[in-house]
């Protein structure tokens, strides 16, 4: 039978094949490298393909359906300006990472992923 899309997401996260998503905050968060997972991910040929597209909206839209949440980064900044600019460059390669959570994904509970069902 064919993996369904959280399975398929554990798995990736599970491989040492994608360096474009993994697990984040000790398991609890799904961090995805949107701009090489545009490249690692859905830029494969078709007999490679993980999911049927090639596009990030979808996958994000999948995300949504399976119950998951975007988690927001906060980000303290600092008074003096060389710090402040330092910072704002790691903010702004951080806006890349995606971080999505889903109570029922979560990689010390992987009984919990049948739990995981389409909205």
């Amino acid at each position: 039978l064919p993996l369904c899309f959280p399975q398929k997401l554990w798995k990736m996260l599970e491989s040492d094949q994608f360096r474009s998503i993994w697990w984040s905050e000790g398991g609890k968060c799904v961090a995805i490298n949107k701009d090489l997972f545009k490249v690692e991910v859905l830029g494969r040929g078709i007999c490679q393909r993980v999911f049927n597209t090639r596009h990030i909206r979808s996958i994000i839209r999948q995300l949504n359906l399976y119950g998951f949440t975007k988690v927001q980064r906060d980000f303290q900044r600092s008074a003096s300006l060389p710090e402040f600019l330092s910072e704002e460059a790691a903010a702004s390669a951080h806006s890349q990472i995606l971080y999505y959570y889903n109570p029922s994904f979560n990689r010390a509970h992987p009984w919990l992923l049948g739990m995981c069902k389409r909205r």
